[in-house]
């Protein structure tokens, strides 16, 4: 058991306050601070303390998967199988779906084959692995996620009442399923700019329309699309999000996506766990390479309801949040100040993160206190951990293998 210090990414629609804040940095940060990893993943792996000083969580797993992983070294050729994030929104991401483990491992070989550098920008996988994930919000937590019902975006095209969005209601009208949404998602997405400079204005126009009427079912969809517009003048990617699902998460909520699903996350913080990869398809709403055909084989057009995740008890004091993903599993421990020692874990690998509060943690042998933004890795080797509070309730996320 050792404490993890995390890998600080600074990407542009990051925030300059909310990740220095939770770790105790000054405010605001010199750049804009988007994720904090923890995890071995080799494009910015996490790093443990030890008595000899900090090493790689990604040096240390492959020096010895079988002490440090356990079985998991097995089922996952030696690898850790998930990544533990801390992410922060300050602008909306770009639309994006993840591949399927087979659409991977295809695609990463096959760009290997034809010399496509692993950093190259023009680059659609970057590893062989696929990228289910699960967020859950720390504070109210705003997102873009699978395809809506085609009826009730019909229904949202109605309501604008833009003349020019009436060919494509009824486009959907007329082919209310996946094939429907793919035909118009296709047709949108690959506008020639003269189309588009015409069709994005007039949807705009509808949009500060309708959000003066009395009647407003569809306002936080207008108004997102206003704000994405604005984030990202003349991108297609705008149009396609009218298609999407608008998610609010309140705090402790979850939201799950598994392969295909078109989503953005717009604005908040929250808890991320996916499987260890960084394979991204992007569909808009960024200046990054956007591969449609590639696109188009990743995504699933099925609509979904909201695919929100809401924690379950799980009788160890804690509450967990339920995906079919085999690489990951994901709990939270909420902790009174004076309360027994709480078992968060028999065994590894695993990695502990506290959000809120302070805490120790405790093996019998060892102790690491963790403060908000710190965390520490559990191997297979550490047994029988528990943790207590320290001066004030804590939160602690408990990440290990599905």
């Amino acid at each position: 058991m050792h404490e993890l210090v995390g890998a600080l990414r600074l990407y542009a629609w990051g925030s300059r306050t909310a990740l220095a804040e939770l770790c105790g940095r000054p405010v605001p940060s010199a750049h804009p601070e988007a994720e904090l990893w923890f995890g071995a993943h080799p494009a910015d792996p996490a790093y443990i303390r030890t008595e000899r000083g900090k090493r790689s969580l990604l040096e240390v797993v492959s020096a010895e998967p079988g002490r440090e992983l356990g079985a998991a070294a097995t089922r996952f050729d030696g690898r850790l199988p998930f990544l533990l994030k801390i992410l922060a929104a300050e602008e909306p991401l770009s639309l994006q779906a993840h591949p399927s483990a087979q659409q991977a491992a295809a695609g990463f070989a096959r760009e290997n084959r034809t010399g496509v550098p692993l950093d190259s920008p023009m680059r659609n996988y970057r590893d062989d692995s696929h990228k289910p994930e699960l967020v859950v919000a720390l504070e109210r937590f705003e997102a873009l996620a699978g395809f809506r019902d085609p009826m009730r975006t019909v229904e949202l095209f109605r309501a604008l009442d833009v003349p020019e969005l009436g060919q494509y209601a009824d486009l959907l009208a007329a082919q209310p399923d996946s094939d429907g949404l793919r035909t118009l998602f296709t047709s949108w997405i690959t506008l020639p700019n003269a189309v588009l400079d015409t069709l994005l204005p007039a949807v705009l126009d509808g949009c500060v329309r309708y959000l003066t009427n009395a009647r407003r079912e569809f306002a936080p969809v207008a108004r997102t699309t206003l704000e994405l517009a604005e984030s990202y003048p003349g991108d297609a990617g705008v149009l396609a999000s009218l298609l999407l699902n608008r998610i609010t998460l309140l705090p402790g909520q979850g939201l799950f996506l598994a392969a295909g699903n078109m989503h953005a996350y717009l604005r908040g913080v929250a808890v991320e766990i996916m499987a260890n990869s960084d394979n991204v398809l992007r569909g808009g709403l960024t200046p990054k390479h956007v591969d449609v055909p590639e696109l188009l084989k990743v995504l699933d057009f099925e609509p979904i309801d909201l695919p929100l995740v809401l924690p379950e008890p799980a009788g160890d004091g804690s509450v967990r949040y339920r995906t079919p993903a085999p690489e990951f599993a994901l709990r939270r421990f909420d902790i009174t100040e004076g309360s027994a020692l709480i078992p968060l874990t028999d065994a590894g690998p695993g990695i502990v993160l506290c959000t809120a509060g302070s805490a120790h943690l405790l093996d019998g042998i060892s102790e690491v206190r963790l403060d908000r933004g710190t965390a520490a890795w559990i191997s297979a080797a550490d047994t029988d951990i528990r943790a207590r509070a320290a001066g004030g309730p804590a939160t602690l996320f408990c990440a290990c293998v599905g």
